[in-house]
């Protein structure tokens, strides 16, 4: 007996150390994602008041004859008391008490800016406002979906079609090719760089253009090709063969009774494709420039806090709406994984 409780007493230790160094290294990691949430939310006086606090805030003031006075922590006989500054100086104040204000002004000799002023808690919204009228936003926003919309139904398209091909259909060296395909994802990105270039700018001319982002993705991507080839492979037949004989054709088959199963594998497709399209800065840069009316939202943030003078809190507010794939990966998390699984080890 207690052999069996130390035991479990080891195994519960060692699940907790575990949580504990995984919620450690998760803090850590989202640790600058929170400062620029944090600083998205500060006003810029309170970005160069180095007395301010972490947290979004502004100094509390006190209405005095309709002058909005600073509290501070004023040290008077006794010890420390709340006064509001209403007229300082450079070697006296003069100070009115909030809780006695028709004593009249209160004469404090020192420096005030040496005082400890009072905080409270202040979150200001309009610098998502400054960040949509400062920069062309909406339009980034708007041509970064648009690309993304394009590019998913090409590349979901392009490789449901080939991946189901590769796994249904015994093709004359099939397999050979399939290996061809998905050698193609060790070729670097250097090799393939200045062709499709010369071809894209050089030939058809779509310089300026979303079609160099948007177009090769209609032939398919070799790493969805062999998630979603694992993931039919995995299907039984019985299903197809069934169909095949109540006269259904190979796409009918694909439409009806492969993809309602596959649903998972696809959805997690669609999103990888939509985080690197979300996050795409370098095709951007390549075929857009800097003066493009189709330049997304990630390339266009660089490219303005490059090229203009933009506020600290406009740059955070910026980076808070670029973390958005983020926030889609913690709503879609459990079919995310559920989605991996499939179409890796466990049901091949």
């Amino acid at each position: 007996m207690k052999s069996a409780a130390h035991s479990r007493l080891r195994r519960i230790l060692s699940l907790v150390s575990y949580n504990l160094l995984a919620w450690l290294l998760l803090g850590l990691y989202l640790l600058p994602v929170a400062y620029m949430v944090d600083t998205a939310f500060k006003s810029t006086d309170q970005l160069s008041d180095k007395k301010a606090p972490w947290y979004p805030s502004r100094i509390s003031t006190y209405q005095y004859q309709g002058q909005a006075a600073e509290l501070m922590h004023v040290p008077v006989t006794g010890g420390l008391k709340t006064l509001a500054l209403v007229q300082p100086g450079v070697s006296s104040s003069l100070f009115a008490d909030p809780q006695n204000p028709s004593a009249g002004l209160v004469e404090w000799q020192g420096d005030y800016r040496k005082l400890e002023a009072i905080y409270e808690p202040y979150f200001v919204w309009s610098n998502f406002t400054k960040l949509f009228t400062s920069l062309p936003f909406p339009q980034m926003v708007g041509n970064t979906l648009l690309v993304v919309l394009i590019g998913e139904i090409g590349v979901l398209v392009s490789s449901i079609l080939i991946a189901y091909g590769f796994s249904r259909f015994p093709l004359p060296g099939g397999d050979l090719l399939f290996y061809i395909v998905i050698a193609t994802i060790l070729i670097p990105e250097k090799v393939t760089f200045i062709p499709t270039f010369f071809f894209y700018v050089k030939v058809v001319h779509w310089q300026g253009t979303i079609y160099p982002l948007v177009v090769y993705l209609f032939f398919g991507s070799p790493v969805y090709i062999f998630l979603l080839r694992q993931n039919f492979r995995s299907l039984p037949v019985d299903l197809e063969e069934a169909a095949m004989l109540d006269g259904a054709g190979p796409l009918r088959r694909l439409v009806s009774i492969v993809l309602p199963q596959s649903w998972p594998a696809v959805i997690t497709i669609a999103l990888l494709q939509f985080f690197y399209t979300w996050n795409e800065t370098r095709l951007a840069s390549l075929y857009l420039g800097v003066n493009s009316h189709f330049m997304p939202v990630s390339f266009g943030v660089q490219t303005f806090q490059s090229l203009l003078p933009i506020d600290n809190v406009i740059e955070a507010g910026s980076v808070v709406v670029m973390v958005i794939p983020v926030l889609v990966l913690i709503l879609s998390q459990r079919l995310f994984m559920r989605s991996l699984t499939i179409t890796g080890m466990e049901k091949r």
